[in-house]
Parts: structure tokens; sequence; C-alpha cells
């Protein structure tokens, strides 16, 4: 195994790692979906997009619920 390989791998548990903290984080939140939702709303109340912009802001916010 060369010291490239070795590399990306190390980075790769790294990247696991992090991973399972973020989603650990994620399910340990209870109040998540709820913030998500509120920020979804405010966005809908922003000018200054087109409405095909913020509808499409507000699906990919609303697809971040667990």
């Amino acid at each position: 195994m060369t010291d490239e390989d070795e590399g990306f791998n190390e980075m790769e548990k790294r990247s696991l790692w992090r991973k399972r903290a973020v989603q650990a984080t994620i399910s340990i939140n209870p109040y998540r979906n709820q913030v998500i939702e509120e920020v979804a709303i405010e966005v809908e109340k922003m000018q200054g997009f087109g409405k095909d912009t913020i509808d499409s802001l507000t699906v990919y916010i609303r697809k971040m619920k667990q």
C-alpha cells in the first residue's frame, strides 16, 4: 500500500466519523424539524428572488427534515 493509498483511507475514515457524528446529533435534537420548517416559512417571505427560486429553496430546505 502506498502513502497515497494510506492517506486516502485515512480521509475516508475521518469522513465516516464525521458523518456518524452529524447523524447522531440530528437524531438527538428533537427540535430539528420544527426549526427547519420555521426557516422554510421565513424563506417564503423573502423578497428579491422570483417565486420559482423561492419555491425551489423551500422544497430543498424541507427535504432536510428527518
